[in-house]
Parts: structure tokens; sequence; C-alpha cells
């Protein structure tokens, strides 16, 4: 009985099985959602971060730099770049277009994979905050994720924003020593007669102004190799302490850019929700958000920013000024300077970020529509 049984359920077994195993077959497989860093659609995010990043330092790269320069300056010196309009026509007439775009190359070098890595880990971050579309995104999941891309996006790739820094004011005409007494010496007067170009002087040739330019750097202990971004790289690295002198400032930059960038981001979802509602995006309204989002959260994070291109600055050649730390540049800036210390260059960096985030904004959703068509 027990045979037959058997045998009976023996040939059932195999077409069971054989069913069994089409079905699983058959299946879709399940998604990645852990690991999706590979994805085309992550490549989407990364490709129109960097674009994005691209398009907007090079609208903006005059300002970049005079917001760099103004903030690096010591006060009370007869050499200060004062006043935005005057400070770029002064630029403009020592260096020439050139000069605007001192330091953009190794800015959008520095740019391109930092507003891709920002970009992506934002996103990414996003879907993870929300259990990839199972929960509501609320502001502060934004605000957290904004956070979180601008550290990750800091750490890989803050030895390059360093270097764009020393290169954007090694040839400007500017001294980083504190002025002590009332009066300079007639050497230090003659000396920057002789090597900074008048700003009366509007008929010197871009090809004098550049020379005078060269010879100002090359005096203040830079060669012509030294203005290149691997030769500035390498001095950094030889007279500084090493790789160890390429993050100098990162905590003080990590902890302003953090509430910058995850403001930024939560700024500017609430205003496009606000003024691009269904059926009214226009270009226009698009633009608006991203340059009210950008003034918001620099005007808020402004003294961080501060705080840390003082401390890139640190240690550089033909400097007297020196901090031991973040706390120190702080304490340092109030007592000599006051709150204003820390909000110099505001303005030419608001008439910066206005187009340069709205510009950024723009760009990646641009980029982004045409790579992942909806």
């Amino acid at each position: 009985m027990s045979a037959s049984t058997s045998s009976a359920s023996a040939p059932d077994s195999p077409p069971a099985k054989q069913q069994q195993l089409e079905i699983i077959e058959s299946s879709p497989p399940p998604a990645k959602k852990g690991f999706g860093f590979l994805t085309p659609q992550v490549a989407s995010y990364f490709v129109a971060g960097g674009c994005a990043g691209a398009a907007s330092r090079t609208v903006v790269s005059p300002l970049e730099r005079l917001k760099i320069i103004q903030q690096v300056q010591p006060r009370g010196s007869s050499s200060q770049y004062k006043g935005v309009w005057r400070s770029l026509v002064r630029m403009w007439q020592e260096e020439g277009f050139k000069g605007f775009m001192r330091g953009n190359g190794i800015n959008c070098l520095r740019i391109v994979p930092y507003s891709a890595v920002q970009f992506t880990t934002y996103e990414q971050l996003k879907k993870w905050f929300t259990s990839f579309g199972s929960k509501e995104l609320d502001t502060p999941k934004r605000l957290a994720s904004g956070a979180l891309a601008g550290i990750t996006s800091v750490c890989s790739t803050y030895p390059l924003d360093l270097v764009r820094s020393r290169l954007s004011i090694a040839t400007a005409s500017i001294t980083l020593i504190e002025s002590k007494s009332p009066s300079p010496s007639a050497s230090a007067s003659s000396t920057s007669r002789s090597a900074i170009p008048s700003l009366a002087s509007s008929y010197h040739s871009s090809a004098s102004a550049s020379s005078a330019v060269s010879a100002a750097a090359i005096k203040a202990g830079y060669s012509k190799r030294d203005l290149t971004i691997w030769g500035m790289t390498l001095k950094i690295m030889r007279e500084e302490g090493g790789v160890r002198a390429l993050y100098r400032g990162l905590v003080t930059t990590a902890v302003g850019v953090a509430p910058y960038v995850g403001i930024n981001f939560a700024a500017y979802e609430f205003l496009r929700g606000v003024i691009t509602p269904p059926g009214k995006s226009s270009v226009a309204r698009k633009l608006s958000c991203g340059a009210l989002a950008g003034s918001i959260s620099q005007t808020l994070t402004y003294p961080f920013d501060v705080l840390r291109r003082k401390m890139q600055v640190t240690g550089m050649q033909g400097g007297s000024i020196k901090y031991n730390g973040a706390i120190d540049a702080l304490t340092s800036i109030l007592r000599t300077e006051g709150i204003g210390g820390l909000y110099r260059g505001l303005w030419p960096n608001l008439l910066k970020v206005a187009p340069s985030i709205a510009t950024s904004f723009f760009t990646y959703e641009l980029v982004k529509e045409f790579l992942i068509p909806v």
C-alpha cells in the first residue's frame, strides 16, 4: 500500500518542481535599493550636477575672485580693494580678462566633482530618508539630506578649493601683512608703486599689466611654475607641512557648508512649490527660485565662509597673519574688526550668489530632464 502510494506520488513530483522553477525564473529580479550608485539614473544626476557647477561658476568668476580678495585683505591697507565696481575695473586694468578668470580653471575643476557629488548625494539621501518614496519628504529631511550632501562634497574636493584660493590672491595687488604704523616706509611705498599699476593709468596694455602682475607675484616669492594648479599644490605641501596642509580649515568649512547646503536645498524646494506651481514654470520663475534660495542660505552662513578663507591663507608666503585654529581666527577677527569683519565681502558675494545658484539649479534641472525624459 505504501509502495503504491509512493509510486503514485512520484510521477507528480517532477512536474511540480519544474513548474515551480519556471515561476521563479519568470519572476522579475528584486530591485536593488541599497547600492544603486551605478544606475543610469544616478549617472544622470552626476553629469547634471557637474554641468550645473561649471556653468554657475564661470558666469560669476570675476565676482568670485573679488570676494576672496576682499575677505583676506587686511583692514586699512593702502592697496585695499574697495567697492565692487571700482575693484572690478582695477582688476581689469591690472590683469585684463585673465584677471577676471584667474582661478576659474581650478574652480571649475573643483566645482564639477563637488557639484556632481553634492547633487547625487542629495538625491540618493532623499530616497533613503523617505524609504524610497514610502514616507513623506518634509523640511527636516531636506535639511538633513542637504547638510550631509554638503559635507560629503566638501571632504572630497577640499584640497582643490584651498589651492584655488591661493591662486586667486597670489597675483592680486594686496599685501597680507597688517599695517601697524600709520605711515608706511618709503621703501614699501616705492615698491608698491613700482609693482602695482595705478588705477588712474587706464592706457596700460594688457601685456604690460600682465608683466607687472607677474613681477609682483615673483617679488612676493612665487615663480611662474608656482602659479599653476600643480605648482601651487606642490609648494603648499613642500613649505607648509605636507598633505595635511591641503586640508587646513576643513573642519570650519564642513561646519559652515552643512547648514548652507541644507538651507539652500530646502529653501529651493520650498520656493519652487510656491513660485512654480503646476502650469507656471517659466524660465524666469525657475531662476528666481534659485536666486532667492542662494541669497537666503548665503547670508545666514557667510561668517563661516570668511573663517574658511582666513584659515586657507594662513601660512601663505608674504603674510604675517597666523591663526592657531578656527576659534583663534574667530576671536582675532572679532577683536580687531568687530562683527563687520565676519561679513566682509558680503555684498559682492550676494551679487555673485544670486545668478550663480539660479544658474546651478536651472542647469541641473535642464540637463537632468534631458538625460532622464519624464
